[in-house]
């Protein structure tokens, strides 16, 4: 099925936000990184992403805090800023069986490498994937506003990922980025 090929800012400004309705979980302990990716390595395919704290100043920069890795109902929230990057979880981002399912990976590839020398392995890439169905916008907003007719807010974008508590607002849209990849996924592939 082809989809319109592109939307605008002010088409997607009048369109009803989205909101991520599952769990959230947030994992700031080395002992419960494990346990979260036993649960995670049940799936075949996951939605993915990462946050790194802003940076207003020329020449400071930040690694990378946190890796969101959802489900269709549940999303993880990593804090690495917190616990780094745990064997079980490097193991799960270089797991050859389970599909991990981001946009514009490159980033974020980038900034993970900067805290592990794992193997990132069974990537999918929506910016490159989305074109063959017709839609040749490739920012998550515009994917995701093309496909369900919702607009993804990027209000906490630019939020302190370090912060010693996340709000339940970053919280939320961590989650729903990395969802919203795996959703867009999984409905391009219905059709």
């Amino acid at each position: 099925m082809m989809h319109t090929p592109s939307i605008t800012k002010d088409e997607i400004a009048l369109l009803p936000t989205e909101e991520y309705k599952g769990r959230i979980i947030v994992i700031d302990k080395k002992k419960d990184a494990g346990l979260a990716v036993e649960y995670l390595s049940k799936y075949l395919k996951v939605g993915f992403d990462t946050e790194t704290r802003p940076s207003f100043k020329k020449g400071q920069r930040f690694k990378v805090a946190l890796i969101q890795i959802s489900t269709e109902d549940v999303c993880f929230l990593f804090r690495l800023n917190k616990i780094g990057i745990p064997h079980s979880l490097e193991n799960f981002l270089s797991d050859d069986s389970i599909q991990k399912i981001g946009l514009s990976l490159r980033d974020d590839f980038g900034a993970v490498r900067k805290r592990t020398n794992a193997e990132l392995s069974n990537f999918l890439d929506l910016q490159d994937y989305v074109g063959r169905f017709g839609i040749i916008d490739a920012s998550l907003q515009k994917i995701y506003a093309i496909l369900f007719g919702k607009k993804i807010s990027k209000g906490q974008r630019l939020t302190n990922w370090e912060a010693d508590t996340l709000s339940e607002s970053q919280k939320k849209y961590a989650a729903l980025d990395a969802w919203a990849c795996l959703v867009i996924y999984n409905q391009l592939n219905k059709e």
